[in-house]
């Protein structure tokens, strides 16, 4: 038989973590490809751009949509195990199949869906609009966008101190700023003190200095931890800084920065990485698609 659909894989996907425990993607791809009776050369089926298994890639979206709809939860990569809701629809005896227009009864679902068209006021359902091949396109690269982004911050989160530092040195240089990463590893350095995690030129001359602060944090930064950080600021007569977070930064941590004569640029965890995939740290090109048209001016009239 030919390989299912994603779509197709979701109901027996969640059938398997029924019991509660503890599954792996791997695990997952053996158990549905015998399922469903796919032959060792349909397991073995590539991608037009022969980089992964047809079959992984569609078993792997399937677990992504699954997690985006509550219906399970990742303990760590690669790793995962039915939740409440989840253990509830396998319950109900009248549900056999669950495919996305299933899933869009579900709030976190449709926020991921529809995530990047709040500013337009609009709701995209694949139930109510017919979408252009170059809209659908648009649509699923955003989705395979947020879906990185997802993956970078847990990665981020998941890392050493260390790694944290380095991957923000890298950012920094990326972006512009301490010139080579050689020269930029000389001007980074934890302090120990202050409250100062390192610091950085702000040009390749070093005309200027920028002062860091980055936590590992799951909780809300507040006005208190951007006081501590200005005051250790003006303690090494620095005019400006950049405190950046892999959680979020409170109303009033944001206020606060809009009212001091310090230039303090906050960055939290959805900007980190946007910044990381536009930069391109932490990721790498999977794939790549020119879309072309016609040239009209070509076969007009001379």
């Amino acid at each position: 038989m030919a390989i299912p659909g994603y779509q197709e894989f979701m109901y027996p996907f969640l059938k398997m973590l029924e019991d509660g425990q503890e599954h792996s993607l791997r695990e997952s791809y053996l158990r549905l490809a015998e399922e469903f009776r796919l032959t060792d050369e349909e397991r073995e089926e590539m991608l037009p751009s022969g980089k992964q298994r047809i079959l992984h890639n569609r078993v792997g979206w399937t677990r992504t949509y699954l997690k985006k709809a509550g219906l399970l939860n990742t303990i760590r990569p690669g790793v995962f195990v039915i939740t409440e809701r989840g253990r509830q629809l396998l319950e109900d005896p009248c549900i056999t199949a669950i495919d996305n227009a299933f899933l869009m009864q579900y709030d976190e679902f449709r926020q991921f869906k529809n995530k990047g068209d709040d500013q337009k006021n609009v709701t995209i359902s694949p139930l109510t609009i017919e979408s252009t091949p170059l809209e659908e396109i648009e649509s699923n690269y955003r989705i395979l966008k947020e879906e990185a982004k997802e993956d970078l911050l847990d990665k981020v989160k998941n890392g050493t101190p260390l790694f944290f530092e380095k991957l923000v040195v890298e950012l920094l240089v990326a972006m512009g700023y301490g010139g080579s990463m050689k020269d930029a590893g000389q001007a980074i350095g934890r302090s120990g003190d202050e409250g100062i995690d390192g610091i950085i030129k702000e040009d390749i001359l070093g005309l200027d200095m920028i002062y860091l602060q980055a936590k590992r944090w799951e909780n809300t930064v507040t006005r208190p931890e951007i006081q501590k950080f200005v005051g250790s600021l003006y303690g090494q007569q620095a005019s400006k800084g950049v405190f950046i977070t892999t959680s979020s930064f409170s109303d009033g941590a944001k206020e606060y920065v809009q009212k001091i004569d310090k230039k303090v640029i906050l960055i939290d965890g959805e900007e980190l990485t946007e910044y990381m995939f536009t930069y391109n740290i932490g990721v790498n090109h999977e794939e790549t698609f020119v879309i072309k048209k016609v040239d009209e001016d070509y076969f007009g009239e001379e």
